[in-house]
């Protein structure tokens, strides 16, 4: 039995990948085509991709197969709910050595599942190729339901700034893997799979937020894009950002420059009660157009934040 892609080959491999990949009701056609058929009832389809690089986004002696499918469903699958959306489909194209083994694959392919399972999407299709090293090119598609997107333009003085789901797991966690330690197991779990609350989007819709950002970059330099796209200043208060204690020392840091967990922060009118899974944790002040900016405690905080070309 082939124990590697290369012997096994482009299209047995396919069909050993669509095997596992059942469609959920949004994929009106998936695999086996020359394209999918998604449904998009809305009259909108809202789109993203990313780009997953062995060595640059993720080790193969620091996470396995599944880890690594089902983080590259979820940095997508965020960045849909952070429009506001649901999502309802990924396409993958994959890239590896033929060396790489048929079983390693076929795991990623169930991470992946199984991500796009609790946030209602499905893997439709894709593609394979030959490459000297192995990279993941994941978009993702989404929702509506009617309703309008929610941008990073949207930001009004007098708003208050809130977040959902965890900060600094990840990045603390990548400090440990890169300096050699083992634990905390739930810190080194937060790197190798983020857990995005993809409710968050829609929800925050529903509440009246008037921005909201997937934290992919780092908090600061996230709600920086909103400041900037708004023209506002966004003032975040030290005290109420939450900094849990196995953070360690620099968890304060990691939570306003870490961004792999895949929180979302968003701006809300002041009236509006949020859920106690929100975290309010600053609000949105006046600048000049075009001149927004973020400040901790009244100071810039200027340290860190992921930039492909510079970190």
């Amino acid at each position: 039995m082939p124990t590697t892609i290369g012997e096994l080959g482009e299209f047995a491999l396919i069909e050993r990948l669509t095997a596992r990949l059942p469609q959920g009701p949004a994929v009106r056609l998936g695999p086996g085509d020359d394209a999918a058929v998604i449904a998009a009832p809305d009259g909108r389809v809202v789109a993203t991709s990313d780009l997953l690089v062995e060595g640059r986004h993720f080790r193969r002696d620091w996470s396995g197969p599944y880890e690594i499918g089902r983080k590259a469903a979820a940095q997508n699958l965020a960045d849909v709910a952070a429009m506001g959306a649901r999502p309802t489909a990924l396409l993958l194209g994959l890239a590896a050595p033929p060396e790489t083994e048929v079983a390693w694959v076929l795991r990623l392919a169930d991470g992946l599942r199984e991500e796009c399972a609790p946030a209602g999407a499905s893997v439709a299709g894709g593609d394979v190729v030959r490459a000297p090293q192995i990279t993941l090119a994941v978009t993702a598609l989404g929702d509506l339901a009617g309703g309008p997107p929610l941008t990073r333009a949207g930001a009004r003085p007098g708003d208050v700034v809130a977040v959902r789901g965890r900060l600094g797991f990840a990045a603390a966690g990548l400090r440990l893997l890169a300096e050699g330690r083992d634990g905390p197991a739930e810190l080194l779990d937060a790197h190798r799979r983020p857990r995005p609350p993809y409710e968050a989007g829609p929800q925050a819709r529903e509440l009246g937020a008037t921005a909201l950002v997937d934290v992919s970059d780092g908090l600061v330099q996230d709600l920086g894009h909103i400041a900037v796209a708004s023209g506002t200043r966004i003032e975040l208060d030290g005290d109420a950002l939450p900094v849990p204690p196995v953070l360690g020392p620099a968890g304060l840091h990691h939570v306003l420059t870490g961004g792999d967990d895949h929180a979302f922060a968003g701006t809300f009118p002041p009236d509006v009660r949020l859920p106690g899974t929100w975290t309010v944790i600053g609000r949105v002040a006046e600048a000049a157009p075009g001149t927004g900016d973020v400040v901790v405690d009244g100071r810039p905080y200027t340290a860190g934040g992921w930039d492909h070309f510079r970190s």
